[in-house]
């Protein structure tokens, strides 16, 4: 692997930290570069996985001594997800890259147009929230998919579990992020497992991926401070668009992660 690859998993991590840190949905366009430079679909899915592993315990961490963290729901909420895991990453490992693409691509498209739309913020509550039994049940029955969905593809996640949270237990979003990050954390670093038992990851660019995705979201934390979130919104839907399409055959072009 030439210094030239390694530079370029390193912007690419960069950019995905900083559209994390100000939009969200960085593995929109993390999973589908990887794929574009020469990654089987399993190896990129397995090794994004990396990256968001370490990003969500530093996450986690930081809302924790916030006193956002509702531990138990989080918790409860983590075993189902974790389960549903298991069977959508065994799921992306034994069907062909050309149909994860396919699904990718169609999965990259819906979520840029939740990115766009916000739900999360329509019906999201300043309230206590309701943590009910049927509500519970609810949670833990749509956990479960959100599960088989985050160990599948991961891209995209974070925004259907912010919205189901809010939706089901009517809590802020503060608190709903908090959640996500850790049940993100903890399903992810079970898939993982998953990928790496097969095979299915390359350490070294997973880890240059969490290095530049550190310093993307540091870089972004403060851009978010001065100019706020709407000109990467519009940047994160057209390339998103035009991945999507490449990936489904629209859009021709060639990179290679062996530098050939």
């Amino acid at each position: 692997m030439s210094l030239t690859d390694v530079f370029l998993i390193l912007i690419t991590g960069f950019i995905g930290g900083m559209v994390n840190t100000m939009a969200a949905g960085g593995s929109l366009l993390i999973l589908p570069v990887l794929i574009f430079l020469g990654l089987p679909s399993a190896v990129a899915n397995g090794t994004n996985r990396v990256a968001i592993v370490v990003q969500s315990i530093t996450a986690t961490a930081n809302f924790y001594r916030k006193g956002y963290f509702d531990k138990k729901l989080a918790f409860l909420l983590s075993v189902p997800a974790v389960i549903g895991s298991v069977v959508g990453a065994n799921l992306a490992i034994s069907i062909s890259d050309q149909l994860f693409n396919q699904i990718l691509a169609v999965m990259m498209v819906i979520t840029v147009i939740f990115i766009v739309w916000k739900p999360e913020k329509r019906i999201a509550s300043k309230g206590n929230g309701d943590y009910s039994l049927v509500r519970k049940g609810l949670g833990i029955i749509t956990f479960f998919f959100v599960g088989i969905y985050g160990g599948f593809i991961q891209a995209g996640a974070g925004f259907f579990i912010i919205a189901g949270l809010t939706a089901i237990f009517g809590i802020s979003l503060v608190k709903s992020n908090s959640m996500k990050v850790f049940v993100v954390g903890i399903y992810i670093l079970v898939s993982l497992f998953v990928f790496m038992v097969h095979g299915q990851i390359n350490w070294y660019l997973g880890f240059s991926l969490a290095v530049g995705n550190a310093l993307g979201g540091w870089v972004g934390s403060h851009i978010a401070i001065h100019k706020g979130d709407k000109w990467i919104r519009v940047f994160l839907m057209i390339t998103v668009f035009f991945m999507a399409g490449k990936l489904l055959g629209i859009f021709d072009f060639h990179l290679n992660i062996k530098g050939e």
